[in-house]
Protein backbone atom coordinates (compact mmCIF):
# COMPACT_ATOMS: atom_id res chain seq x y z
CA UNK A 1 0.00 0.00 0.00
CA UNK A 2 2.30 2.86 0.70
CA UNK A 3 5.72 0.96 1.73
CA UNK A 4 8.86 3.36 1.27
CA UNK A 5 12.58 2.45 -0.19
CA UNK A 6 14.99 1.76 1.63
CA UNK A 7 17.24 4.91 2.32
CA UNK A 8 15.18 7.66 3.13
CA UNK A 9 15.89 7.57 6.70
CA UNK A 10 15.97 11.10 7.86
CA UNK A 11 19.37 12.65 9.90
CA UNK A 12 17.01 13.68 12.76
CA UNK A 13 18.83 15.00 15.64
CA UNK A 14 17.26 16.50 19.63
CA UNK A 15 16.16 19.56 18.04
CA UNK A 16 13.53 17.55 15.76
CA UNK A 17 12.50 15.14 18.60
CA UNK A 18 12.00 18.40 20.64
CA UNK A 19 9.33 20.27 18.46
CA UNK A 20 7.66 16.79 18.22
CA UNK A 21 7.26 16.31 21.79
CA UNK A 22 6.01 19.78 22.23
CA UNK A 23 3.11 19.35 19.66
CA UNK A 24 2.76 15.80 21.75
CA UNK A 25 1.99 18.14 24.94
CA UNK A 26 -0.24 20.82 22.83
CA UNK A 27 -2.16 18.18 21.20
CA UNK A 28 -2.97 16.57 24.93
CA UNK A 29 -3.65 20.23 26.12
CA UNK A 30 -6.10 20.62 24.07
CA UNK A 31 -7.87 17.79 25.00
CA UNK A 32 -7.80 18.45 28.85
CA UNK A 33 -8.87 21.75 27.94
CA UNK A 34 -11.89 21.02 25.58
CA UNK A 35 -12.61 18.39 28.75
CA UNK A 36 -14.51 21.29 30.88
CA UNK A 37 -16.83 21.74 27.84
CA UNK A 38 -18.25 17.88 27.91
CA UNK A 39 -21.12 17.23 29.97
CA UNK A 40 -24.38 15.99 27.72
CA UNK A 41 -23.91 13.52 24.47
CA UNK A 42 -24.10 16.20 21.90
CA UNK A 43 -21.32 18.19 23.37
CA UNK A 44 -18.88 14.81 22.76
CA UNK A 45 -20.30 13.90 19.26
CA UNK A 46 -21.37 17.64 18.00
CA UNK A 47 -19.37 19.76 20.43
CA UNK A 48 -22.98 21.06 21.97
CA UNK A 49 -23.47 22.64 18.31
CA UNK A 50 -21.49 25.82 19.53
CA UNK A 51 -18.90 26.28 17.38
CA UNK A 52 -18.18 29.68 14.89
CA UNK A 53 -17.89 28.82 11.43
CA UNK A 54 -13.96 30.01 10.97
CA UNK A 55 -13.29 27.18 13.41
CA UNK A 56 -15.27 24.36 11.94
CA UNK A 57 -14.28 25.44 8.29
CA UNK A 58 -10.31 25.05 9.05
CA UNK A 59 -11.40 21.85 10.67
CA UNK A 60 -13.56 20.44 7.39
CA UNK A 61 -10.48 21.02 5.56
CA UNK A 62 -8.27 19.80 8.07
CA UNK A 63 -10.15 16.59 8.17
CA UNK A 64 -9.66 15.80 4.35
CA UNK A 65 -6.04 17.30 4.73
CA UNK A 66 -4.90 13.54 6.21
CA UNK A 67 -1.37 12.02 5.41
CA UNK A 68 -2.95 9.84 2.95
CA UNK A 69 -3.97 13.28 0.81
CA UNK A 70 -1.03 13.93 1.15
CA UNK A 71 1.20 11.57 0.50
CA UNK A 72 -1.28 10.22 -2.17
CA UNK A 73 -2.03 13.58 -3.93
CA UNK A 74 2.01 13.82 -3.79
CA UNK A 75 1.61 10.42 -5.49
CA UNK A 76 -0.75 11.07 -8.35
CA UNK A 77 0.99 14.39 -8.92
CA UNK A 78 4.67 12.45 -9.82
CA UNK A 79 2.18 9.78 -11.29
CA UNK A 80 0.05 11.62 -13.31
CA UNK A 81 1.21 15.26 -13.75
CA UNK A 82 -1.64 18.40 -14.11
CA UNK A 83 -4.32 16.04 -14.12
CA UNK A 84 -3.90 15.37 -10.46
CA UNK A 85 -5.17 19.54 -9.92
CA UNK A 86 -9.11 18.02 -10.76
CA UNK A 87 -9.46 16.23 -7.47
CA UNK A 88 -9.36 20.05 -6.14
CA UNK A 89 -10.89 22.27 -8.42
CA UNK A 90 -13.50 20.21 -10.47
CA UNK A 91 -13.09 17.06 -7.38
CA UNK A 92 -13.69 19.01 -4.84
CA UNK A 93 -14.85 23.12 -4.83
CA UNK A 94 -18.07 22.65 -6.71
CA UNK A 95 -19.44 19.89 -4.17
CA UNK A 96 -18.39 21.96 -1.29
CA UNK A 97 -20.23 24.60 -2.53
CA UNK A 98 -23.55 22.45 -3.02
CA UNK A 99 -22.80 21.42 0.30
CA UNK A 100 -22.44 24.38 1.52
CA UNK A 101 -25.60 26.33 -0.44
CA UNK A 102 -27.70 22.93 -0.66
CA UNK A 103 -27.91 20.55 1.48
CA UNK A 104 -26.34 21.75 4.81
CA UNK A 105 -30.00 23.53 5.66
CA UNK A 106 -31.44 19.95 5.24
CA UNK A 107 -28.82 18.28 7.64
CA UNK A 108 -28.78 21.03 9.85
CA UNK A 109 -32.15 22.26 10.16
CA UNK A 110 -33.27 19.06 10.80
CA UNK A 111 -31.44 18.84 14.08
CA UNK A 112 -30.05 15.45 12.69
CA UNK A 113 -26.86 14.10 14.71
CA UNK A 114 -25.36 12.49 11.82
CA UNK A 115 -25.73 11.56 8.46
CA UNK A 116 -27.35 8.36 8.39
CA UNK A 117 -30.15 9.87 10.88
CA UNK A 118 -31.38 11.82 8.15
CA UNK A 119 -31.75 8.60 6.20
CA UNK A 120 -33.97 7.47 9.22
CA UNK A 121 -36.17 10.27 8.89
CA UNK A 122 -36.29 10.37 5.29
CA UNK A 123 -36.59 6.91 4.34
CA UNK A 124 -36.95 4.84 7.70
CA UNK A 125 -35.14 2.27 9.50
CA UNK A 126 -34.10 -0.13 6.56
CA UNK A 127 -31.73 2.31 5.09
CA UNK A 128 -31.10 3.85 8.16
CA UNK A 129 -29.50 0.94 9.51
CA UNK A 130 -27.65 -0.02 6.06
CA UNK A 131 -26.06 3.05 5.86
CA UNK A 132 -25.24 3.47 9.67
CA UNK A 133 -23.61 -0.09 8.96
CA UNK A 134 -21.69 1.31 5.91
CA UNK A 135 -20.30 4.21 7.72
CA UNK A 136 -18.86 2.80 10.57
CA UNK A 137 -17.30 -0.08 7.90
CA UNK A 138 -15.98 2.69 5.76
CA UNK A 139 -14.54 4.64 8.84
CA UNK A 140 -12.70 2.84 10.30
CA UNK A 141 -11.41 1.37 6.94
CA UNK A 142 -10.17 4.64 6.54
CA UNK A 143 -8.81 5.67 9.83
CA UNK A 144 -7.09 2.24 9.78
CA UNK A 145 -5.23 3.35 6.93
CA UNK A 146 -4.19 6.35 8.01
CA UNK A 147 -2.84 4.72 11.46
CA UNK A 148 -0.82 2.23 9.06
CA UNK A 149 0.52 4.70 6.77
CA UNK A 150 1.71 7.19 9.13
CA UNK A 151 3.65 3.65 10.59
CA UNK A 152 5.02 2.67 7.57
CA UNK A 153 6.35 6.41 7.48
CA UNK A 154 7.98 6.53 10.41
CA UNK A 155 9.32 3.20 10.20
CA UNK A 156 11.24 4.41 6.89
CA UNK A 157 12.08 7.88 8.22
CA UNK A 158 12.60 8.43 11.46
CA UNK A 159 13.48 4.46 12.44
CA UNK A 160 10.63 3.42 14.45
CA UNK A 161 9.25 0.00 14.64
CA UNK A 162 6.10 -0.19 13.22
CA UNK A 163 4.08 -1.21 16.59
CA UNK A 164 5.95 1.69 17.99
CA UNK A 165 4.67 4.01 15.80
CA UNK A 166 1.26 2.57 15.56
CA UNK A 167 0.81 2.45 19.61
CA UNK A 168 2.20 6.14 19.90
CA UNK A 169 -0.10 7.35 17.16
CA UNK A 170 -3.10 5.52 18.16
CA UNK A 171 -3.02 6.52 22.24
CA UNK A 172 -2.50 10.35 21.21
CA UNK A 173 -5.66 10.12 18.99
CA UNK A 174 -7.76 8.04 21.57
CA UNK A 175 -6.45 10.34 24.24
CA UNK A 176 -7.81 13.40 23.15
CA UNK A 177 -11.00 11.99 21.87
CA UNK A 178 -12.17 10.44 24.58
CA UNK A 179 -11.08 13.26 26.87
CA UNK A 180 -12.37 16.24 24.76
CA UNK A 181 -14.82 14.57 22.43
CA UNK A 182 -15.14 16.50 18.71
CA UNK A 183 -14.42 19.54 20.32
CA UNK A 184 -11.16 18.51 21.27
CA UNK A 185 -10.56 16.82 17.49
CA UNK A 186 -11.92 19.77 15.58
CA UNK A 187 -9.65 22.50 17.73
CA UNK A 188 -6.15 19.94 17.43
CA UNK A 189 -7.86 20.04 13.48
CA UNK A 190 -7.51 23.70 13.25
CA UNK A 191 -4.05 23.64 14.77
CA UNK A 192 -2.97 20.50 12.58
CA UNK A 193 -4.33 22.67 9.27
CA UNK A 194 -1.48 24.73 10.50
CA UNK A 195 1.51 22.96 11.45
CA UNK A 196 0.60 20.82 7.99
CA UNK A 197 0.86 24.28 6.60
CA UNK A 198 4.26 24.81 8.41
CA UNK A 199 5.66 21.72 6.72
CA UNK A 200 4.49 21.54 3.16
CA UNK A 201 5.13 25.33 2.52
CA UNK A 202 8.94 25.44 3.15
CA UNK A 203 9.22 22.36 1.40
CA UNK A 204 7.40 23.21 -1.81
CA UNK A 205 9.72 26.89 -1.41
CA UNK A 206 13.09 25.01 -1.27
CA UNK A 207 11.69 21.89 -3.72
CA UNK A 208 11.42 24.92 -6.59
CA UNK A 209 14.32 26.88 -5.87
CA UNK A 210 16.62 23.48 -5.94
CA UNK A 211 15.34 22.53 -9.42
CA UNK A 212 15.28 26.08 -11.13
CA UNK A 213 11.71 27.72 -10.10
CA UNK A 214 8.78 27.09 -11.91
CA UNK A 215 10.73 27.26 -15.47
CA UNK A 216 13.16 24.96 -14.78
CA UNK A 217 10.51 22.49 -13.45
CA UNK A 218 8.41 22.54 -16.43
CA UNK A 219 11.05 22.92 -19.07
CA UNK A 220 12.58 19.42 -16.89
CA UNK A 221 9.12 17.57 -16.83
CA UNK A 222 8.27 18.67 -20.42
CA UNK A 223 11.73 16.79 -22.08
CA UNK A 224 10.50 13.82 -19.60
CA UNK A 225 7.27 13.55 -19.94
CA UNK A 226 5.69 15.64 -22.66
CA UNK A 227 4.12 18.93 -22.67
CA UNK A 228 1.04 17.20 -21.64
CA UNK A 229 2.52 16.07 -19.00
CA UNK A 230 1.69 19.82 -17.19
CA UNK A 231 -2.03 20.43 -18.81
CA UNK A 232 -5.21 19.19 -17.40
CA UNK A 233 -7.32 18.73 -20.28
CA UNK A 234 -4.50 17.76 -23.14
CA UNK A 235 -4.99 13.92 -24.10
CA UNK A 236 -8.55 14.00 -22.52
CA UNK A 237 -10.23 13.23 -25.69
CA UNK A 238 -12.29 10.07 -26.20
CA UNK A 239 -10.34 7.16 -27.36
CA UNK A 240 -7.06 9.73 -26.48
CA UNK A 241 -4.07 8.18 -24.29
CA UNK A 242 -3.15 9.70 -21.24
CA UNK A 243 -0.96 9.30 -17.70
CA UNK A 244 -4.28 8.78 -15.91
CA UNK A 245 -6.49 6.64 -18.25
CA UNK A 246 -9.21 8.80 -18.04
CA UNK A 247 -11.50 10.97 -20.78
CA UNK A 248 -13.10 14.33 -19.74
CA UNK A 249 -16.18 12.51 -19.81
CA UNK A 250 -15.34 10.15 -16.78
CA UNK A 251 -13.24 13.02 -15.10
CA UNK A 252 -16.43 15.35 -15.72
CA UNK A 253 -19.21 12.86 -14.85
CA UNK A 254 -17.35 10.02 -12.41
CA UNK A 255 -15.03 12.60 -11.06
CA UNK A 256 -16.26 15.54 -10.69
CA UNK A 257 -19.99 14.71 -10.05
CA UNK A 258 -20.47 11.43 -8.82
CA UNK A 259 -17.36 10.78 -6.89
CA UNK A 260 -17.01 13.99 -5.61
CA UNK A 261 -20.61 14.98 -5.18
CA UNK A 262 -20.71 11.46 -3.26
CA UNK A 263 -17.74 12.09 -1.21
CA UNK A 264 -18.48 15.97 0.36
CA UNK A 265 -22.01 15.99 0.44
CA UNK A 266 -22.51 12.40 2.40
CA UNK A 267 -18.72 11.36 4.16
CA UNK A 268 -19.76 12.13 7.87
CA UNK A 269 -16.28 12.71 8.82
CA UNK A 270 -16.64 16.15 6.81
CA UNK A 271 -20.09 17.11 7.49
CA UNK A 272 -19.74 16.04 10.93
CA UNK A 273 -17.38 19.09 11.67
CA UNK A 274 -20.08 21.50 9.76
CA UNK A 275 -22.99 20.31 12.35
CA UNK A 276 -20.95 21.21 15.31
CA UNK A 277 -21.33 24.72 14.23
CA UNK A 278 -23.45 27.00 16.19
CA UNK A 279 -26.43 28.45 14.22
CA UNK A 280 -27.28 27.36 10.87
CA UNK A 281 -25.61 30.52 9.21
CA UNK A 282 -22.31 29.21 10.72
CA UNK A 283 -23.06 25.39 9.25
CA UNK A 284 -23.95 26.59 5.42
CA UNK A 285 -20.47 28.56 5.98
CA UNK A 286 -18.11 25.95 6.99
CA UNK A 287 -17.83 24.04 3.62
CA UNK A 288 -17.81 27.51 1.62
CA UNK A 289 -14.93 28.86 4.06
CA UNK A 290 -13.31 25.41 3.54
CA UNK A 291 -13.42 25.68 0.28
CA UNK A 292 -10.82 28.55 -0.40
CA UNK A 293 -7.72 27.16 1.52
CA UNK A 294 -8.51 23.65 -0.02
CA UNK A 295 -8.05 25.62 -3.94
CA UNK A 296 -4.53 26.48 -3.23
CA UNK A 297 -3.80 22.81 -1.42
CA UNK A 298 -2.75 21.36 -4.95
CA UNK A 299 0.36 24.07 -4.64
CA UNK A 300 1.80 22.26 -1.60
CA UNK A 301 0.77 19.03 -2.59
CA UNK A 302 0.91 18.45 -6.23
CA UNK A 303 3.93 20.65 -7.29
CA UNK A 304 6.07 18.81 -4.08
CA UNK A 305 5.41 15.43 -6.47
CA UNK A 306 6.06 17.10 -9.49
CA UNK A 307 9.64 18.37 -7.73
CA UNK A 308 10.32 14.87 -6.47
CA UNK A 309 9.96 13.64 -10.02
CA UNK A 310 12.68 16.18 -11.51
CA UNK A 311 15.11 15.52 -8.28
CA UNK A 312 14.77 11.91 -9.06
CA UNK A 313 13.76 10.65 -12.62
CA UNK A 314 13.57 6.91 -10.63
CA UNK A 315 10.49 7.56 -8.96
CA UNK A 316 7.63 4.87 -9.85
CA UNK A 317 9.79 3.40 -12.67
CA UNK A 318 11.28 0.17 -10.36
CA UNK A 319 9.29 -2.04 -8.21
CA UNK A 320 12.46 -2.21 -6.07
CA UNK A 321 13.37 1.63 -6.16
CA UNK A 322 11.59 4.31 -5.23
CA UNK A 323 7.80 4.33 -5.48
CA UNK A 324 5.45 7.43 -6.21
CA UNK A 325 4.40 7.46 -2.41
CA UNK A 326 8.14 8.00 -1.43
CA UNK A 327 7.59 11.62 -3.72
CA UNK A 328 6.82 14.03 -0.07
CA UNK A 329 9.75 11.97 2.06
CA UNK A 330 12.05 11.88 -0.87
CA UNK A 331 12.04 15.98 -0.41
CA UNK A 332 12.26 15.56 3.15
CA UNK A 333 15.33 13.40 3.08
CA UNK A 334 17.11 16.10 0.49
CA UNK A 335 16.05 20.05 1.33
CA UNK A 336 15.00 20.27 4.66
CA UNK A 337 17.94 21.00 7.67
CA UNK A 338 17.47 19.87 11.21
CA UNK A 339 15.02 22.31 12.50
CA UNK A 340 12.87 22.88 9.72
CA UNK A 341 12.69 18.51 9.51
CA UNK A 342 11.65 18.57 12.53
CA UNK A 343 8.67 20.56 11.81
CA UNK A 344 7.71 18.66 8.72
CA UNK A 345 7.85 15.48 10.87
CA UNK A 346 5.21 16.84 13.06
CA UNK A 347 3.64 18.26 10.12
CA UNK A 348 3.32 15.02 8.63
CA UNK A 349 2.20 13.10 11.50
CA UNK A 350 -0.28 15.79 12.49
CA UNK A 351 -1.76 15.10 9.09
CA UNK A 352 -2.28 11.22 9.79
CA UNK A 353 -3.48 12.07 13.56
CA UNK A 354 -6.02 14.95 11.78
CA UNK A 355 -7.20 11.85 9.03
CA UNK A 356 -7.70 8.83 11.44
CA UNK A 357 -9.50 11.05 14.25
CA UNK A 358 -12.09 12.62 11.81
CA UNK A 359 -12.97 9.28 10.86
CA UNK A 360 -12.86 8.18 14.36
CA UNK A 361 -15.06 10.50 15.89
CA UNK A 362 -17.57 10.04 12.96
CA UNK A 363 -17.11 6.69 13.99
CA UNK A 364 -17.95 6.81 17.77
CA UNK A 365 -20.75 8.90 16.86
CA UNK A 366 -23.25 6.64 14.03
CA UNK A 367 -21.82 3.57 15.82
CA UNK A 368 -23.60 5.19 19.55
CA UNK A 369 -26.46 7.32 17.77
CA UNK A 370 -27.41 5.17 15.03
CA UNK A 371 -26.73 1.61 16.03
CA UNK A 372 -26.28 1.36 19.56
CA UNK A 373 -29.05 3.74 20.92
CA UNK A 374 -31.58 3.14 17.75
CA UNK A 375 -31.21 -0.60 17.95
CA UNK A 376 -29.68 -2.18 20.64
CA UNK A 377 -29.71 -0.46 23.88
CA UNK A 378 -32.83 2.17 23.42
CA UNK A 379 -34.47 4.42 26.03
CA UNK A 380 -31.45 4.77 28.39
CA UNK A 381 -29.91 8.14 30.45
CA UNK A 382 -27.91 10.41 28.15
CA UNK A 383 -24.71 10.00 30.45
CA UNK A 384 -25.08 6.05 29.61
CA UNK A 385 -24.85 7.62 26.17
CA UNK A 386 -21.83 9.34 26.91
CA UNK A 387 -20.25 6.61 28.76
CA UNK A 388 -20.90 4.46 25.63
CA UNK A 389 -19.22 6.73 23.09
CA UNK A 390 -15.95 6.86 24.84
CA UNK A 391 -15.89 3.20 24.90
CA UNK A 392 -16.75 2.68 21.32
CA UNK A 393 -13.74 5.49 20.59
CA UNK A 394 -11.08 2.88 21.83
CA UNK A 395 -12.91 0.00 20.13
CA UNK A 396 -13.16 2.30 16.60
CA UNK A 397 -8.58 3.19 17.32
CA UNK A 398 -8.21 -1.03 18.09
CA UNK A 399 -10.24 -1.90 14.84
CA UNK A 400 -8.27 0.48 13.06
CA UNK A 401 -4.86 -0.40 14.59
CA UNK A 402 -5.60 -3.53 11.81
CA UNK A 403 -8.14 -2.63 8.86
CA UNK A 404 -5.18 -1.33 6.27
CA UNK A 405 -3.63 -4.20 5.92
CA UNK A 406 -6.65 -4.52 3.24
CA UNK A 407 -5.08 -1.90 1.33
CA UNK A 408 -1.22 -4.01 0.41
CA UNK A 409 -1.90 -4.55 -2.79
CA UNK A 410 -2.49 -0.69 -3.70
CA UNK A 411 0.74 0.72 -4.83
CA UNK A 412 -1.02 4.14 -4.52
CA UNK A 413 -3.09 4.65 -1.65
CA UNK A 414 -4.86 7.05 -3.12
CA UNK A 415 -6.51 4.68 -5.57
CA UNK A 416 -7.44 2.31 -2.67
CA UNK A 417 -9.15 5.64 -0.85
CA UNK A 418 -10.94 6.47 -4.07
CA UNK A 419 -11.88 3.05 -4.44
CA UNK A 420 -13.46 2.65 -1.13
CA UNK A 421 -15.46 6.36 -2.38
CA UNK A 422 -16.88 4.15 -5.38
CA UNK A 423 -18.28 1.53 -3.31
CA UNK A 424 -19.71 3.46 -0.38
CA UNK A 425 -19.91 7.29 -0.76
CA UNK A 426 -21.32 7.51 -4.19
CA UNK A 427 -24.77 4.85 -3.45
CA UNK A 428 -25.22 7.06 -0.64
CA UNK A 429 -25.03 10.63 -2.56
CA UNK A 430 -27.49 8.87 -5.35
CA UNK A 431 -30.33 8.15 -2.29
CA UNK A 432 -29.66 11.61 -1.02
CA UNK A 433 -29.78 13.46 -4.19
CA UNK A 434 -32.83 11.52 -5.49
CA UNK A 435 -34.74 11.65 -2.02
CA UNK A 436 -34.14 15.45 -1.37
CA UNK A 437 -35.17 16.26 -4.50
CA UNK A 438 -38.55 13.99 -5.96
CA UNK A 439 -41.06 13.63 -3.02
CA UNK A 440 -42.54 11.01 -4.55
CA UNK A 441 -39.08 8.62 -3.87
CA UNK A 442 -40.93 5.57 -1.30
CA UNK A 443 -38.57 4.57 1.41
CA UNK A 444 -38.31 1.06 -0.29
CA UNK A 445 -36.41 2.62 -2.79
CA UNK A 446 -34.28 4.26 -0.51
CA UNK A 447 -32.98 0.90 0.62
CA UNK A 448 -32.61 -0.80 -2.57
CA UNK A 449 -30.95 2.21 -4.57
CA UNK A 450 -28.50 2.20 -2.08
CA UNK A 451 -27.94 -1.62 -1.49
CA UNK A 452 -28.00 -2.32 -5.52
CA UNK A 453 -25.60 0.69 -6.26
CA UNK A 454 -22.79 -0.38 -4.07
CA UNK A 455 -22.83 -3.85 -4.91
CA UNK A 456 -23.04 -2.68 -8.68
CA UNK A 457 -19.62 -0.70 -7.76
CA UNK A 458 -18.18 -3.58 -5.92
CA UNK A 459 -19.31 -5.95 -8.78
CA UNK A 460 -18.14 -4.16 -11.91
CA UNK A 461 -14.52 -3.19 -9.58
CA UNK A 462 -13.83 -7.02 -8.89
CA UNK A 463 -15.86 -8.85 -11.33
CA UNK A 464 -15.59 -6.87 -14.16
CA UNK A 465 -11.99 -4.41 -13.94
CA UNK A 466 -9.93 -6.78 -12.09
CA UNK A 467 -10.76 -10.20 -14.06
CA UNK A 468 -9.82 -8.21 -17.37
CA UNK A 469 -13.26 -8.19 -18.75
CA UNK A 470 -13.11 -5.00 -18.67
CA UNK A 471 -10.29 -2.76 -20.05
CA UNK A 472 -9.32 0.63 -18.15
CA UNK A 473 -5.98 1.70 -18.72
CA UNK A 474 -5.51 3.21 -14.82
CA UNK A 475 -6.86 2.19 -11.21
CA UNK A 476 -8.26 5.84 -11.33
CA UNK A 477 -10.23 5.46 -14.42
CA UNK A 478 -11.58 2.71 -13.00
CA UNK A 479 -12.93 4.19 -10.07
CA UNK A 480 -14.11 6.36 -12.24
CA UNK A 481 -16.00 3.98 -14.20
CA UNK A 482 -17.52 2.17 -11.15
CA UNK A 483 -18.80 5.10 -9.46
CA UNK A 484 -20.75 5.88 -12.67
CA UNK A 485 -21.94 2.56 -12.27
CA UNK A 486 -22.75 2.90 -8.86
CA UNK A 487 -24.74 5.95 -9.56
CA UNK A 488 -26.38 4.66 -12.88
CA UNK A 489 -27.87 1.25 -11.21
CA UNK A 490 -28.81 3.19 -7.80
CA UNK A 491 -31.02 5.85 -9.70
CA UNK A 492 -32.66 3.50 -11.94
CA UNK A 493 -33.70 1.14 -9.19
CA UNK A 494 -34.53 4.10 -6.93
CA UNK A 495 -37.13 5.10 -9.90
CA UNK A 496 -38.69 1.49 -10.62
CA UNK A 497 -39.13 0.92 -7.02
CA UNK A 498 -40.51 3.99 -6.44
CA UNK A 499 -43.07 3.57 -9.35
CA UNK A 500 -44.03 0.26 -7.56
CA UNK A 501 -44.69 1.26 -3.84
CA UNK A 502 -46.42 3.80 -1.80
CA UNK A 503 -44.57 7.32 -0.94
CA UNK A 504 -43.96 8.53 2.37
CA UNK A 505 -47.04 11.05 3.49
CA UNK A 506 -46.59 14.79 2.35
CA UNK A 507 -46.52 15.65 5.94
CA UNK A 508 -43.70 13.56 6.98
CA UNK A 509 -40.95 15.17 4.93
CA UNK A 510 -40.80 19.07 5.95
CA UNK A 511 -37.11 20.19 5.92
CA UNK A 512 -36.05 17.00 4.12
CA UNK A 513 -37.11 17.35 0.78
CA UNK A 514 -36.35 20.32 -1.73
CA UNK A 515 -39.21 23.21 -1.18
CA UNK A 516 -40.27 22.00 2.24
CA UNK A 517 -38.53 23.62 5.11
CA UNK A 518 -38.76 22.68 8.77
CA UNK A 519 -38.08 24.98 12.55
CA UNK A 520 -34.85 24.26 12.14
CA UNK A 521 -33.96 26.21 8.97
CA UNK A 522 -35.69 29.48 10.22
CA UNK A 523 -32.67 30.22 13.08
CA UNK A 524 -32.03 33.84 12.73
CA UNK A 525 -28.47 34.11 12.23
CA UNK A 526 -26.23 35.32 15.20
CA UNK A 527 -24.75 39.44 14.86
CA UNK A 528 -22.58 39.79 12.09
CA UNK A 529 -23.44 36.76 10.54
CA UNK A 530 -25.46 38.84 7.83
CA UNK A 531 -22.62 41.53 7.06
CA UNK A 532 -21.89 41.30 3.26
CA UNK A 533 -18.13 39.07 3.33
CA UNK A 534 -20.37 36.58 5.29
CA UNK A 535 -23.01 35.44 2.96
CA UNK A 536 -22.72 31.93 1.80
CA UNK A 537 -24.28 32.60 -2.11
CA UNK A 538 -20.92 35.12 -2.30
CA UNK A 539 -18.59 33.06 -0.84
CA UNK A 540 -20.09 29.83 -2.61
CA UNK A 541 -19.79 31.49 -6.35
CA UNK A 542 -16.73 33.57 -5.15
CA UNK A 543 -15.26 29.80 -4.70
CA UNK A 544 -16.39 28.45 -7.86
CA UNK A 545 -15.13 31.38 -9.68
CA UNK A 546 -11.50 31.47 -8.73
CA UNK A 547 -11.30 27.19 -9.16
CA UNK A 548 -12.22 28.02 -12.73
CA UNK A 549 -9.16 31.00 -12.77
CA UNK A 550 -7.00 28.55 -11.71
CA UNK A 551 -7.07 26.07 -14.52
CA UNK A 552 -6.51 28.72 -17.02
CA UNK A 553 -2.32 28.52 -16.67
CA UNK A 554 -2.75 24.67 -16.95
CA UNK A 555 -4.97 24.49 -19.99
CA UNK A 556 -2.84 25.64 -22.47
Amino acid sequence: MITLAEGLRLPTNGLDYTILAIYFVVVLGIGFAAKRSVKTSLDFFLSGRSLPAWVTGLAFVAANLGATEILGMAANGAQYGAYTVHWYWIGAIPAMVFLGLVMMPFYYGSKVRSVPEFLLHRFGPSSHLLSSVIFAVSSVLIAGVNLYAMAIVLQALLGWPQWVAIVVAGVFVLAYITIGGLSSAIYNEVLQFFVILAALIPLTIVGLKRVGGWDGLTSSLDASHGDAFLTAWKGTGIGEANPLGANWLTIVLGLGFVMSFGYWTTNFAEVQRALSAKNLSAAKRTPLIAAFPKIFIPLVVVVPGLIALVMEPALGKSKDGLQYNDAIPVLMRDLLPNGVLGIAVTGLLAAFMAGMAANVSSFNTVFTNDIWAAYLKKGREDRYYLRTGRVVTAVGVLIGMGTAFIASSFSNIMNYLQTLFSFFNVPLFVVFIIGMFWKRTSAAAGFWGLLTGTLAAMVNYFGLYKQGIIAIPSEQGANFVSSIVAFVVGALVMVLVTLVTKPKPAASLAGLVYGSRSPGMEDLPAEGDDAWYRKPALLGWGALILAAVCYIPFSF
